[in-house]
């Protein structure tokens, strides 16, 4: 199709879904392909002071499995509980650490939005609100700026941002040392919902020296299978002439 290096997801225990690791690298390389990313997720979503030891545990398990992949970057796409602005800040104190103990292994670590990033809390709030006219402090902000950049960066899912009610374009230029990866992504296939003004997310990729991104597919809503929608975003990026 065009298409030569994967993101994985489906990580669990030294396996992918139920594939060994590195037998899975083995098809990965038989196929002619290259494993350069994984999103991985630690089991707790609610993190507190008393599962802190757990979740560094898993990210030393995940970060040893990984390096023996060598892949280019370990990713948490699963957003942890965040109703206040002070559980936010504590979020950010565990993502350090894990940025920490992944950066040992060898490998960057880096979260990845959905839209729910892009609501706003308060302190001393119970729940996140989004909308353009709610108040707060908005938690991909939060993410950003409490975050040491030598220990996280950040791949930012460029229609998630926009089902967020955000422009992607002003947070690559915003924050261009800190986004580092993107989701090259559409309601389905690249280009056919018209909401994604691909063009000017790629020229400022570009810009910012964006060198890796991946295409995520997460169902076709028409009945047209996974490999007929991941084939139809491989033409579109094939086609497009602002893709270098």
């Amino acid at each position: 199709m065009g298409y030569t290096n994967l993101e994985l997801a489906g990580y669990k225990e030294g396996k992918i879904g139920n594939v060994d690791m590195m037998e899975f690298k083995k098809m990965v390389d038989d196929a002619g392909l290259k494993i350069t990313s994984s999103h991985v997720n630690p089991p707790v979503r609610e993190y507190t002071k008393d599962n802190r030891s757990q979740i560094a545990e898993y990210w030393k398990k995940t970060a040893d499995d990984h390096a023996k992949l060598g892949v280019k970057y370990l990713i948490q796409p699963g957003q942890p509980s965040t109703r206040s602005t002070e559980e936010t800040l504590f979020v950010c104190e565990i993502f350090n650490e894990a940025g920490k103990i992944v950066k040992a292994a060898g490998i960057p670590f880096g979260y990845h939005n959905h839209e729910m990033e892009f609501a706003k809390v308060n302190p001393g709030g119970t729940e996140s609100k989004l909308g353009r006219r709610v108040k707060g402090d908005c938690i991909y902000e939060l993410f950003l700026k409490n975050t040491d950049p030598s220990l996280v960066f950040f791949e930012m899912d460029v229609y998630w941002a926009v089902m967020g009610q955000q422009d992607p374009v002003e947070w690559l230029k915003k924050y261009p040392n800190r986004i580092k990866v993107l989701h090259i992504k559409d309601r389905a296939i690249l280009g056919e919902s018209g909401m994604m003004n691909f063009e000017n997310i790629f020229r400022q990729a570009y810009a910012n020296g964006i060198k890796d991104y991946f295409v995520e597919l997460e169902g076709m809503p028409d009945g047209r299978s996974q490999f007929e929608g991941v084939k139809g975003c491989v033409d579109y990026l094939l086609k497009a002439p602002f893709v270098k």
